[in-house]
């Protein structure tokens, strides 16, 4: 029995059926121009435990789907108004995940193949069988359960390890990833500052896979690596014959990375004419391709990253005031490893089993020797140097221990590590500072740096300070050291 034009009989409270739900219940929506049949399938599933509301025709089955969320939907293929395809349609629009069961009479069959080509999950022939529907609802709910399972366990790992690539235990990147938690969640333009191999790419990637874009795409684009011309085309896209070689259309980052995020690397070099449009897209969520009139809605979180101070390159005029402050919503500064020298050693270990796995090496550890020299090392190329120094040590390595006959010509492996020398203390802990102080506040003093020198490893920290572990486990408990 189809409803006449102009009826809404589903439209009552008894068309939605929700019992107390459960974890493992779904959220049903049935969709059938014969509201008997229609709240018949209701009651049937409802009885499974599931929360079911009914449409008692197309048009009020799409209603509910733009007001509402549902785990499946259980629709007749032919109906007065809107048909059982673009139901699915809607259904996949609102939720890529939401399981759509088809309904068909004999004679639509073929439409029914095609339901499945466009993403239904199954189709059921008339007259129903409650027994198929209750199974088929079942075996759809089962695999939206799967889903569940699987994303619960990726949320927990995100929060486990969802920073594990930023890498700190000092002040500084403990503070950070503190920051970086606040921002991730949000849809805040972030500016990343920092000089060169600090990582910002890297805590552009955290803040990405730790946001509700993480399934989306993180597209990166260095501004300083291209011209005006081809920036603006790798921003935007182009059309065909828009420039010379232009042979055929191109998407540009803004439409890839639709739905996630952009990280604009080197934004301080980007041309002022390109700043302008920039700008334009930032207000108006609108990019036009490079040779094209027509303007094509984007849905993109924006990261820019930078080692140069734009604020003065505003009163220099080389930066757009409107477009940094629309870039800085959020502001985080990297600290150059010089100023948290601290993170070294646990950066060391993290490198060390990242490369020896990569390049299929077995390393049993590092010299002390070899450490010593990486922790009084300025490091002005940052975090991408020290990587890349691991890196070639183990590659290089052939007795299974990274030592200082590993280390690159740059670290001047020639010159003798200055072990437990006056000036490599003073140069970590500010010796000079110590003088005349009480003896026991120096010792104190050199057995943290020592430790924090040796990433907490009290074995080699009691070597290198000359004296037994037993002594310096009684000297950490005297001087109340975590």
């Amino acid at each position: 029995m189809s409803s006449s034009s102009g009826t809404r009989p589903a439209e009552t409270k008894t068309d939605a059926v929700e019992p107390e739900v459960g974890p493992g219940s779904m959220r049903v929506l049935v969709v059938d121009n014969d509201i008997v049949h229609a709240r018949t399938m209701g009651e049937v599933l409802s009885r499974l435990g599931h929360a079911v509301t009914v449409a008692g025709s197309g048009a009020e089955g799409s209603r509910r789907l733009e007001s509402d969320v549902f785990d499946i939907v259980v629709t007749d293929l032919m109906m007065n108004d809107i048909g059982g395809l673009e139901i699915l349609a809607r259904a996949k629009a609102a939720s890529a995940e939401t399981e759509v069961i088809v309904v068909t009479g004999h004679g639509t069959i073929p439409s029914a193949v095609a339901a499945m080509q466009q993403g239904a999950f199954t189709y059921l022939q008339k007259p129903l069988d409650m027994t198929h529907l209750r199974a088929a609802v079942e075996k759809a709910a089962e695999g939206v359960r799967l889903r569940r399972q699987n994303q619960d366990l990726h949320r927990r790992l995100d929060e486990k390890f969802g920073f594990e690539g930023v890498v700190g235990q000092s002040p500084q990147m403990l503070g950070l990833i503190e920051r970086l938690k606040r921002i991730a969640p949000t849809d805040a333009t972030v500016l990343i500052q920092g000089e060169t191999g600090t990582g910002k790419e890297l805590v552009a990637q955290a803040i990405h896979q730790n946001s509700p874009r993480k399934n989306k795409p993180f597209v990166a684009l260095n501004c300083a690596a291209l011209s005006e011309n081809i920036l603006e085309s790798e921003l935007f896209g182009h059309v065909r014959g828009a420039f010379t070689d232009a042979s055929s259309d191109r998407v540009g980052k803004f439409e890839y990375a639709n739905g996630g995020t952009l990280f604009l690397d080197e934004v301080g070099d980007m041309p002022m004419a390109t700043q302008i449009k920039l700008l334009r897209v930032l207000e108006s969520a609108e990019i036009t391709r490079v040779g094209s009139n027509t303007p094509v809605r984007v849905n993109v979180r924006i990261l820019s990253a930078t080692n140069r101070n734009l604020e003065e390159a505003v009163e220099r005029g080389a930066f757009r005031s409107d477009l940094y402050h629309r870039l800085k919503v959020v502001t985080i500064a990297i600290p150059p490893l010089r100023d948290r020298t601290g993170d070294i050693p646990l950066l060391i270990e993290h490198f060390v089993k990242q490369f020896a796995r990569r390049h299929g090496k077995t390393i049993k550890g590092m010299s002390l020797a070899a450490r010593v020299k990486l922790g009084a090392y300025p490091w002005p190329g940052n975090v991408r140097q020290l990587r890349n120094v691991i890196e070639s040590m183990i590659v290089v390595d052939c007795d299974e221990t990274l030592d200082v006959d590993d280390l690159p010509m740059e670290l001047e492996p020639d010159r003798p590590a200055p072990e437990a020398s006056a000036e490599a203390f003073d140069m970590q802990s500010g010796l000079s500072a110590l003088v005349g102080r009480p003896l026991e506040e120096i010792e104190r003093v050199f057995i943290i740096e020592t430790l924090k020198l040796t990433g907490g490893n009290r074995e080699q920290a009691a070597d290198l300070l000359g004296i037994g572990e037993r002594t310096l486990y009684r000297k950490i408990k005297e001087y109340h050291l975590s």
